[in-house]
Parts: structure tokens; sequence; C-alpha cells
């Protein structure tokens, strides 16, 4: 199952929701209208909740009755014996085990996790949820929603402001929450880190985890300073020139996949770059070129254009094998790493020149 999207027998139907779009394998439910937090968590399957239970391995009595003794399973009475300090993560109304954890481990239900969007701006007024969903049993679950406002770059480019939350149930990671600016015209997905400000922080399933969750916003920085300084970031950039020469270096630094391929760019020898590292930097430059997105004021032959051009790239352009490989990529790995290193090489480009690249 490419798509690992959580099937609820009880239900008949896929865990996840989207407003109007089918954006994940055409599953789950789709809905004409922005739902209030309330809907959204029926609409996504999340609607349920994980009970944290003490683990038992079998005794000898019950190894004899068992066709695989070493299976680890819950229970009680003198059906085995007490696992010390390891309990089950149950979703309570499928009985599916979701994973095994500590004792310190605190589970933060699929309601809080909206609660905190619901917290951002007072009672959800302006909070628009654009999906939701779950993964495998329900051990993994997913939000992104549209914050209000948008992030203006010259009179027409904008750029709406999401947050995005994934919490685990199977004590496997971190509660994560990020913000992620989308610009309308080509949902490019950005990634920028800001110098001393951050766009995403996880929070540990200990003690507290909800309290923490519900101040995570103030750790995000989701509020009218970051997005004041992202509008002026990008709103200078998209009046900094940069030739076609330039833009080439800017995206083959961008997207060197290591530290070998970044000294030959360095020191300009091509010979040394492997087809699939050229083939890359080739689609990169054809859409920061031709791509109609990339036609407008304020990105046509522009930094901010440039910067686009890589993260465009990661959303439009590149083969993935499935969208959860094409998530992850963005969120987590190669294209986020990518976008960051096209950010930070902005930065440095804005403040030197071409001197930044060398």
């Amino acid at each position: 199952m490419a798509h690992q999207l959580n099937f609820n027998k009880n239900t008949g139907k896929h865990s996840f929701f989207s407003v109007k779009e089918k954006a994940w394998h055409g599953l789950g439910t789709i809905v004409a209208d922005y739902p209030k937090s309330s809907e959204a968590i029926k609409f996504a399957g999340l609607d349920f909740t994980v009970e944290k239970r003490p683990l038992f391995t079998p005794n000898a009595l019950a190894m004899e009755l068992l066709d695989f003794p070493d299976t680890l399973y819950l229970g009680g009475g003198n059906e085995g014996i007490l696992v010390p300090d390891a309990f089950a993560t149950v979703r309570a109304d499928t009985e599916g085990i979701l994973g095994v954890v500590g004792r310190d481990y605190r589970i933060v239900q699929n309601v809080d996790a909206f609660a905190f969007f619901d917290a951002i701006v007072g009672g959800g007024e302006g909070i628009k949820y654009e999906t939701a969903g779950c993964l495998g049993k329900g051990e993994r679950t997913f939000i992104t929603a549209k914050l209000p406002d948008y992030i203006r770059v010259g009179r027409n480019d904008c750029i709406e402001k999401y947050l995005f939350l994934s919490t685990t149930h199977d004590g496997s990671g971190s509660i994560t929450a990020a913000f992620t600016p989308i610009r309308i015209c080509c949902q490019n997905t950005l990634n920028a880190a800001m110098k001393n400000l951050t766009n995403c922080v996880r929070i540990k399933h200990t003690a507290g985890a909800v309290d923490r969750l519900r101040e995570a916003h103030k750790l995000l920085g989701i509020s009218n300073l970051l997005a004041g300084e992202m509008e002026e970031v990008f709103n200078r950039w998209s009046r900094v020139k940069i030739t076609d020469k330039y833009l080439k270096q800017l995206i083959q630094l961008a997207v060197a996949p290591n530290r070998e391929t970044l000294e030959a760019v360095r020191n300009g020898k091509e010979d040394e770059f492997s087809t699939l590292y050229q083939n890359t930097v080739e689609q990169v430059l054809e859409y920061a070129l031709s791509s109609p997105t990339q036609q407008m004021e304020t990105t046509r032959g522009t930094l901010y254009g440039a910067y686009n051009a890589v993260t465009g790239y990661h959303q439009n352009l590149r083969h993935y094998k499935d969208e959860q490989s094409k998530f992850k990529s963005i969120m987590y790995g190669t294209g986020l790493k990518h976008n960051q290193t096209a950010f930070d090489l902005c930065t440095a480009f804005a403040k030197m020149g071409a001197d930044a690249l060398n």
C-alpha cells in the first residue's frame, strides 16, 4: 500500500481529508469548504483516542497455548508476566496496537493537535484546515492549516502562510510543528529558516508535552514579526538582479549532492559532474528561465526568482515515486536541504553579490 493512509474498517473510509483537491492518491474525503476543527477531525478520521496500557509477555502456561511464543501481547491476571517500564499504545476504537513506549511517554491526543491550531488565532477564527489524516494503523497523524493574511512580494505576488503539524503515537518520533509559506500562483513549498529564528520545533512525548504544544506557536515565530521579516527579505530579493551565468552557478551550489561536487563547482571542473547531477541542474535552470510563474515582475531575472526556481523544482518538477516520498523530501529530506541552501546562498548574494558564489 504505497500511500500508507490508514483505512478504517469500522467506517469503510481512508483517514484523510482535503479541501477541494484529492492530494493523496485520490483517496479520502474531499470537502468543498474549509471545515471547523470539530468537523475537520471527523473528516480526517482522527476522532479517536489513544490509550497507554501495560505490556505483558507470556508465562510458561501461556506459552504452551501460543503458536508463536515470542510474541508480546496485551493481557492481564494470569495471562502473562508484566514487562516492567514497557507499555503499548492502543487505538481505543479499533484496539489496534500502535507501538511500544516507555514509562515517561505521554500521549498527545489528536484533539490536542487541533486545539493547538485553534489557539494560535483565538478560538479558530481565521484558521482554515486544508488537509489532515493518519498513516498505518493511525500511529502517525498530520495536519496542515492556512493562516490568515499573506506575505506580499511586489504588488501581485502573494505567499500564503501555512502551519504543518505531525505527531506519532508509536514512540518513533517527536511532535513536529512547522511554518510553511506556499506561493499561491504555483504552490511552491518554501522552507526558509530565518537567521536567529526557526521555522520548525520538535516536542518530545514527555510530561508537559500538551502544554508545550499549546505554546509552540510562540517558538515557531508564527507572528507578524516573522511574516514581516520574510516579506522584507523576499521584496528585497525581487529587486536584486542576477544574470543567467550566476543563476546557473547558484543552482549548481544549491542542489550539489556532496562536498566533492561543491568543490568541483567552485573550481569550474564541470567534467567531474555526474550525469544525474547535470540533468538536475539543467531542469532547475530550465524551470527558472521558462516557467510561466518565473516570468512575473518579481521573479524574472531576480534573486527571488532564483530561490523560487529551486523550491519550484522540488514541488512541481522533480519526480517522486509517490506523494509520501515527495512530502518527506520537502519537509525533512533532500528538498528541504536544497531549499535551505538556496535560501542561504540568496542571503549571501544579496549582501556580497557574485562573490558569495565563489
